[in-house]
C-alpha cells in the first residue's frame, strides 16, 4: 500500500490551537507563531491540509463552530463568510466520479484557502486549519470500502499490511510495516475505571508539544483549565498521537507506570518511548523524521506543531488474554475482567493457529487450563485432593497429603500474583504471533531477534505491582496518571 510512495514525502506542519474535546485524555493546544523554517508562505497554489468537502462539513458541526468562537475568536459574521466560501467552492466541484477530479479539487482548495486568508489573515487561518485537522481526527470512521484496511479477523491475527497493534492485557504495542514487525513497546493502559477501548482506529498525525485541557470528569481537579505546552503539570509529555475520539498515544509517563494501569483511557509511554515510537511510526508511513527534525520541533516546548502523515495508519486495539506467540502459549491476566480466560477461548486460539487442543498430552492440557484459570480475576480454587490421596491409611499418608496440598496452594498463589503465564508446547513450534521486536520498555531496548545488542542503559526501577487487584485507584489530581 505504501511502497509506491516517495520515501521523503514533505511533512505538512500546522500550528494547533484546539485539541481533542473536553473528555478523558483529551488535549487543547495553544496557537504559536509561525516558524520560517517549518511553515511555507501562503501562495496561490497552496492547498488545504484536509479536503475541501471535509472542511465544508465541519461548518455544520456545532462543536467546531463553538471552538472557532472560543479559541480562534471568530465572530458570527466571519463564520458565516467562511461557510459561504467553503460552500461556494464545494459547489463548483464536478459531480461526476463523486467529485474526485483531482485537478478541480486542488483548484477549488487553492481558491478557498486564498479567500480564507484574505478574510482572516495568516495566523487565524493557520489556527482554523489546525483545529479542523484535529477535529476531523475525532470523527467516527465511515463504513470502510472494500479496499480500505479493517479490523483483522480471528484471534492472534498477524497484520499483512502497515498498522499499529495494541494488545491491552499484554501491555504491548507493535508497529508493522507491510507485514513486517518494525518495533515493539511496553505500554501503560487505562485504569479499570477508565479502560482503554477496543476496536479499529487510525493515526493520522503527530503532535509535538501538545497542551492539555482538563476534562469535565469527576477525577479532574479543575475541569476546563488549559495546561500549556511544556508546563510541568502537563501530563501528555512532549508528543501525542490522536487515534480517534478521546483516545491518544502519548508520553509523559513515569517508568513505574509502564506495564501497569497508567491513564484514563489512553496508551501511555515514557518520554523516551514516545520519541522513539513516532520515529518508528514515521518509518512505517514512509516519511523522513530524523533526529534533527524532531529536535527542531521539540526545541521550543511552548510551540505546538503538527506533522500530518501522508497516509492514515490503521490502529488495532485488541483485548487478547490468550496468545500463541512464536511457539509458546502466553496467558495474560484478565485485567478488565472480561471473562476472556475460558476453555472455550483457549480452544479457539489453538484452532486459529492450526492446532487441536485435544491432541496435546495430558500434562500440557492441565498446564494450559491451570494457567487460564489462574489468570482470570476470579480463579476457581482447586480444593479437591488429587486422585489417590482421598483415603489416608496412616499418619505418614496424612502428612504427605498435607504437604502436597501446601505445595499446590503455593503454586496457585504464585500463578495468581503473575501477570502472565508462559507454557512451551511442542505442537506450537513455529506457529503464532511474532515475539517482541527490539522491545522498548521505557528504560531502554532489549536485544532484537536478529541478535543486535541493546544500547547501554541505566538499571530500570523496580517493577510495579503484579496484579490489578493491587493497583491503586487514580487520585483526583486532574492528571491522567
Amino acid at each position: 500500500m505504501l511502497e509506491s510512495m516517495n520515501k521523503k514525502i514533505p511533512l505538512i506542519i500546522a500550528f494547533v490551537i484546539f485539541g481533542a474535546w473536553l473528555q478523558a485524555c483529551t488535549t487543547d493546544v495553544r496557537p504559536s507563531q509561525q516558524s520560517n523554517s517549518n511553515a511555507a508562505s501562503p501562495s496561490a497554489g497552496e492547498s488545504l491540509t484536509i479536503t475541501l468537502p471535509a472542511l465544508n462539513a465541519l461548518f455544520s458541526d456545532k462543536m467546531f463552530i463553538a471552538a472557532l468562537k472560543s479559541k480562534v475568536k471568530l465572530t458570527d459574521e466571519q463564520i458565516a463568510s467562511l461557510k459561504q466560501i467553503s460552500g461556494d467552492e464545494s459547489a463548483k466541484l464536478p459531480s461526476t466520479n463523486g467529485g474526485n477530479d483531482t485537478g478541480a479539487t486542488q483548484e477549488a482548495s487553492a481558491r478557498a484557502i486564498k479567500s480564507i486568508r484574505n478574510l482572516l489573515g495568516n495566523e487565524k487561518t493557520d489556527q482554523l486549519l489546525a483545529l479542523a485537522l484535529e477535529r476531523q481526527s475525532e470523527q467516527p470512521e465511515p463504513s470502510p470500502s472494500e479496499n480500505e484496511p479493517t479490523l483483522l479477523k480471528g484471534p492472534n491475527a498477524v497484520p499483512p499490511d502497515t498498522r499499529i497493534v495494541v494488545n491491552i492485557p499484554s501491555f504491548r504495542m507493535d508497529v508493522f510495516r507491510d507485514g513486517s514487525l518494525l518495533r515493539s513497546y511496553k505500554i501503560g493502559i487505562g485504569y479499570q475505571q477508565f479502560p482503554l477501548p477496543t476496536g479499529f482506529r487510525k493515526a493520522e498525525m503527530i503532535i509535538f508539544n501538545p497542551t492539555w485541557t482538563q476534562p469535565n470528569e469527576s477525577w479532574a481537579s479543575n475541569p476546563g483549565e488549559v495546561i500549556p505546552a511544556g508546563d510541568k503539570a502537563n501530563p501528555l509529555g512532549p508528543i501525542k498521537v490522536p487515534i480517534g475520539g478521546a483516545n491518544l498515544i502519548h508520553g509523559g509517563k513515569a517508568l513505574a507506570k509502564i506495564g501497569t494501569f497508567a491513564s484514563h483511557g489512553c496508551v501511555g509511554l515514557t518520554n523516551d518511548e514516545v520519541k522513539d515510537f513516532v520515529k518508528t511510526l514515521a518509518e512505517a508511513a514512509n516519511i523522513d523524521l530524523t533526529d534533527e527534525k524532531m529536535a527542531a520541533y521539540l526545541k521550543n516546548r511552548t510551540r505546538t506543531q503538527v506533522v500530518k502523515l501522508p497516509v492514515a495508519i490503521p490502529v488495532e486495539l485488541r483485548y487478547e488474554t490468550i496468545v500463541i506467540e512464536d511457539g509458546k502459549l502466553h496467558v495474560y491476566r484478565d485485567v478488565y475482567n472480561k471473562n476472556s480466560n475460558t476453555e472455550e477461548n483457549l480452544r479457539a486460539v489453538f484452532e486459529a493457529n492450526g492446532v487441536s487442543f485435544d491432541k496435546l498430552n495430558e500434562e500440557e492440557k492441565t498446564q494450559a487450563l491451570d494457567a487460564v484459570n489462574a489468570m482470570s480475576l476470579h480463579p476457581k480454587r482447586q480444593t479437591e485432593p488429587k486422585p489417590g490421596v482421598a483415603a489416608y491409611q496412616n499418619t505418614a499418608d496424612k502428612k504427605a497429603a498435607a504437604a502436597e496440598r501446601r505445595a499446590e496452594a503455593q503454586r496457585q498463589a504464585k500463578l495468581r500474583n503473575q501477570k502472565e503465564s508462559v507454557i512451551e508446547i511442542a505442537e506450537l513450534s513455529g506457529k503464532g504471533y511474532p515475539p517482541p521486536k527490539d522491545l522498548h520498555t521505557g528504560a531502554g531496548t532489549v536485544a532484537s531477534n536478529a541478535g543486535i545488542k541493546p544500547a547501554p542503559r541505566r538499571s530500570p526501577t523496580p517493577a510495579p505491582q503484579s496484579s490489578p487487584q493491587a493497583a491503586q485507584s487514580p487520585r483526583n489530581t486532574g492528571v491522567p496518571q
